[in-house]
Formats: C-alpha cells, structure tokens, sequence
C-alpha cells in the first residue's frame, strides 16, 4: 500500500501521520508512507486543504486529521 500525506509540515499534517502509523502498524498492514510538502505538488491532487492523503494514487481524505475510525476503514478493518 502506497500512502502519501499532503502538507506542509503542520501539526495536523505531523499528527496525520502519526495517526496511520499507529493503526497500520496495529493492523499489520505493510504500506510505505511518503510526505508531499511542496505545494504545487499538493494542488496537483486537487488538494487545497490540508492535510490531505493519498492511498494507492486516490486521494481519500483532504482538510484535518482523520478520525482513527476513518483510518482503519482505508485499511479494510476495525479494531
């Protein structure tokens, strides 16, 4: 799984992180994670909140930290 967070280095964006480690690691699920900062870049997702996330090339989340229970959904399961 291919999973990019969209900002520029805020604390949402540092918690949005966080927040998809913990549960993919929980979950076992194997993913590499990438940090767009660039805001051109971002925009080209069609992103103009952040932070926003990108799995497997699809952006599924844009403005504020996902809900826990959000994040577990883009990994198939609740725990």
């Amino acid at each position: 799984m291919d999973i990019k967070v969209l900002g520029t280095g805020c604390t949402n964006c540092k918690n949005t992180v966080a927040i998809i480690e913990q549960v993919a690691k929980t979950q076992g699920v194997a993913f590499t994670l990438t940090k767009v900062e660039e805001p051109r870049d971002i925009v080209g997702y069609g992103v103009m909140r952040t932070p926003g996330v990108v799995i497997d090339g699809r952006v599924v989340h844009a403005g504020g930290v996902p809900s826990r229970d959000k994040v577990e959904s883009w990994f198939g399961s609740s725990t």
